[in-house]
């Protein structure tokens, strides 16, 4: 891996940053002064595609291995043919470090091809070099070059559209460095540009308000709420969560290793845990003698909450369900075997395909993954299982039950940083990744970009397309339309062509 340097930058005169909003002041306002990187497409859909990059100046370092950040204008050029890219996409800030262009009215099953520039220059691609991969495009044409590159969309879900759920996780309310990683002194944290507000309110404020724009009915949070449990953290991950709608109707949420239960002064207050220490989470999230797992019916589709922390530990090692939890959820499965079904928590079952070292504390418990794949294949109404903590975007299908999706989202408080979109459709569904696009959101997005020595995109973004964007049919003609909207009254958000009917 390349030599970490934080002090790389006193070679060169830096840019002043201005607090305010995240980025350089660079002064010059020449064009040549300008290098746009790190293009990726991000959100691929059967009528739309968002791609994103990066501006700044050549030659700088910020400190933390990357350019310092220059505004400048962006645009997409694109069409049906690699010669004729007649259309064109603006972002939606006009002069920015932090682009973020979406292109609208595209037709399902059309391949375009496209080539993003900012102020003339041609934008270059995030490489994969750790392991294969794909950021720009559905097929190889282009890679290597600035462009342009190519995308196929897909057909959309077969069948009437019912409603949609965001899925998303790690939030990590009360951290302050990102990237660290224990025992390697190496990995150096990146802490938020000083003056602006801590990064986990900048990105999961972002994340509710841009969900507005998509109207899902119902949002599910995979654990790693809070950093490490505090009372005020969590209490401020529910306020916020709250401006989506209410919780245990409109939202739900579940415990992570890092929402366990915790010993100190900071904890007193909260009541004993199951396992040790006390149990801040449970107070924050569950009432007295509820348990922090649950199965609930949205408007037809099983959703059955995990808790993969329920066990006594520190927090690193792998996931696990207690006995009496593994039993009570091998009965609803069974009780609800042919029922449309949604799992979600926060270890993942298996990991696979990573380009840093797996180990054990990366999934949940080996025995109890295997045995949980067992019974998926038994329970034909099983068919997703969204997880978290890995804190990137991961599409697998397990040999041992292939009509369950295992899908991990990448985290919402660091790059990426965003959540997923499923639509669900009587015949099939898409899940889509959409990147957090508040102007803080993307500066810390792209800042958080450099963790691991700045390979940390390798891993988080997920390796191609498909793993943050795919469309699956499936019989859900056993939902329905939701006869209640949250909060404040809106409706589902519909591509092209697939408006919701009018429900009594």
């Amino acid at each position: 891996m390349l030599r970490w340097s934080a002090v790389a930058a006193a070679a060169v005169p830096l840019a002043a940053v201005d607090p305010a909003r995240g980025h350089a002041a660079t002064g010059s306002g020449r064009p040549d002064a300008v290098l746009p990187v790190n293009l990726e497409l991000v959100t691929l859909t059967e009528d739309r595609a968002i791609v994103t990059w990066y501006t700044g100046v050549p030659g700088t370092d910020d400190g933390l291995g990357r350019m310092v950040p220059a505004p400048a204008d962006g645009e997409v050029r694109y069409g049906t043919h690699p010669t004729r890219l007649n259309r064109v996409a603006h972002g939606i800030s006009s002069h920015t470090p932090y682009h973020h262009v979406e292109l609208t009215d595209l037709e399902p099953g059309q391949t375009y091809y496209y080539q993003a520039r900012s102020n003339g220059k041609p934008v270059s691609p995030m490489r994969f070099t750790l392991i294969s991969g794909n950021a720009v495009g559905t097929s190889d044409h282009g890679l290597g070059t600035t462009g342009p590159f190519s995308f196929t969309t897909p057909q959309p879900p077969p069948g009437r559209f019912l409603f949609s759920v965001v899925l998303c996780n790690d939030l990590h309310m009360g951290e302050t460095q990102a990237g660290l990683v224990g025992g390697q002194p190496q990995y150096i944290g990146i802490s938020q540009v000083p003056g602006l507000p801590p990064y986990p309110e900048v990105m999961l404020e972002s994340l509710v308000e841009d969900v507005e724009r998509l109207k899902p009915t119902y949002l599910l949070a995979a654990g790693d709420i809070s950093a490490e449990a505090v009372p005020a953290d969590l209490s401020r991950s529910r306020r916020l969560l709250n401006r989506f709608g209410e919780y245990r109707e409109d939202y739900f949420v579940t415990r992570g290793n890092h929402d366990r239960a915790h010993t100190g002064d900071p904890y007193a207050a909260c009541r004993a845990g199951q396992w040790q220490g006390n149990d801040c989470f449970h107070d924050a999230y569950f009432a007295k003698d509820e348990l922090t797992y649950f199965s609930s019916d949205l408007s037809g589709l099983r959703v059955i909450g995990l808790d993969t922390y329920d066990k006594p530990g520190g927090g690193g090692d792998a996931g696990g369900l207690s006995p009496e939890q593994l039993s009570w959820f091998r009965s609803t499965l069974a009780a609800h075997k042919d029922q449309p079904t949604l799992v979600f928590g926060h270890h993942p079952l298996v990991m696979a395909d990573s380009a840093f070292p797996i180990t054990a504390g990366n999934s949940l418990d080996a025995a109890q993954a295997a045995s949980i794949l067992d019974t998926y294949k038994r329970t034909p109404g099983v068919f997703l299982h969204h997880a978290g903590h890995t804190h990137r975007n991961h599409r697998t299908v397990s040999p041992a039950a292939p009509g369950v999706t295992l899908q991990e989202v990448a985290a919402v408080k660091e790059y990426p940083g965003g959540f997923s979109l499923l639509r669900l459709h009587t015949e099939g569904y898409a899940l889509n990744f959409h990147k957090s696009r508040s102007e803080l959101a993307r500066a810390w997005s792209e800042r958080s970009r450099q963790e691991i020595m700045g390979y940390w995109p390798q891993f988080a973004l997920g390796n191609n397309v498909s793993d943050r964007n795919t469309v699956v049919r499936r019989d859900l003609s056993g939902l329905r339309r939701p006869h209640r909207h949250r909060g404040h009254g809106k409706g589902d958000h519909h591509p092209r062509g697939h408006a919701p009917l009018a429900t009594d």
